[in-house]
């Protein structure tokens, strides 16, 4: 192989299996922990209130005020309880708006970081933070973010609803896709990416017609480690720079922002991407873009920004911030060609490239 690259592997522990929760307890002890704050959202609050007890005396405290994109505000409310008790550890139980708040806690503190996730987001393997202030979402990559232990049960996501499984399936898939591409991609992220979007092609749909199914589950959560893995070794492009702009400056679901986006950014890319882009239209049929927009409309994702109750007037100012300060992306982008872009989501129509 003459290929040229370079490659750094992730340092985090993964630990993969059903009932692999029980062994939280055992890696606290190996990691040299002793008092853990557990993190959450206000909607699985008592779900970290029970893992608390899990744990028992190593257990110093819940803080289930997590949310979406990391606001500055919340992470310092947190920070105060991270200094009333102590606390010599975080563990995140949730999905992206938890493991936000973890990293945003690890950033500024350095404190190890234990995350089990309940949803296929896939920022758990990333050492990349996203957090929101001022109406601006802003990206900051330290090894100091990347969580040390990930814990990975899928029994943990048979509660999981169906919708919330395929857009935080295809949040996970997004990183993969713009992983393809990306400025810095090599041999090895390449294959976890093309590995991580056969697994969700596998998965998804068959967690919407039986959201019970073993396999299917273990399957989806497989996906979101590769995929997620991806999006920690290599750069990010002009889907990334547009779902932290909607979510950050319109407050727009994370996981859904994603899942109507990616039909649109990677048929926006497709040309200049072709080569790269090839395992994405052999894996979901026909165009890049239409293929993605196929799959999404088939498990019932949503296809349209205007079901966030974004007007058209907001897509004027999305894409004036999306072309400032720009991201890396192999079709260059104005002004204009991203305002057509999120037209196009907008209305949710299928992409034709």
């Amino acid at each position: 192989m003459s290929v040229e690259f370079s490659y750094a592997g992730s340092p985090a522990r993964i630990i993969f299996g059903n009932g692999a929760r029980k062994s939280l307890s055992e890696w606290i002890a190996k990691s040299g922990a002793r008092r853990a704050l557990v993190l959450s959202t206000p909607h699985q609050k008592a779900d970290a209130e029970a893992l608390a007890r899990e744990i028992g005396d190593v257990a110093c405290g819940v803080f289930s005020g997590a949310v979406m994109h990391t606001p500055v505000d919340v992470t310092e409310a947190a920070m105060k309880v991270v200094a009333e008790t102590r606390a010599d550890c975080v563990i995140s139980l949730g999905g992206g708006s938890t493991t936000g708040l973890g990293k945003a806690i690890a950033y500024r503190t350095d404190l190890l970081q234990i995350v089990v996730p309940t949803t296929y987001a896939g920022s758990e393997v990333t050492p990349i933070l996203g957090q929101t202030e001022g109406g601006r979402k802003t990206t900051v990559k330290d090894a100091k973010i990347l969580p040390e232990i990930v814990i990975y049960d899928p029994l943990l996501t048979y509660g999981l609803p169906v919708s919330m499984s395929v857009t935080s399936g295809l949040n996970a898939m997004a990183h993969a896709v713009e992983g393809l591409y990306a400025q810095d991609r090599n041999p090895i992220s390449t294959l976890m990416a093309i590995e991580g979007l056969r697994a969700f092609a596998r998965s998804l749909p068959t967690i919407v017609k039986t959201p019970d199914d073993v396999e299917a589950r273990s399957d989806a959560f497989y996906g979101a480690w590769l995929c997620g893995t991806v999006l920690g070794t290599v750069g990010m492009a002009l889907h990334h720079k547009i779902c932290h702009t909607l979510g950050g400056s319109f407050d727009t679901p994370h996981a859904e922002t994603h899942a109507v986006m990616l039909p649109h950014t990677a048929g926006f890319n497709a040309k200049a991407a072709a080569k790269e882009l090839a395992p994405v239209a052999e894996i979901f049929g026909g165009s890049v873009g239409g293929g993605l927009w196929d799959f999404a409309k088939a498990i019932g994702a949503p296809l349209s920004l205007r079901d966030f109750g974004l007007t058209e007037a907001d897509l004027d100012k999305a894409a004036g911030i999306a072309v400032e300060n720009p991201y890396w992306n192999p079709q260059p982008i104005n002004r204009q060609s991203i305002r057509q872009l999120l037209q196009n989501a907008w209305e949710g129509r299928r992409p034709s490239e």
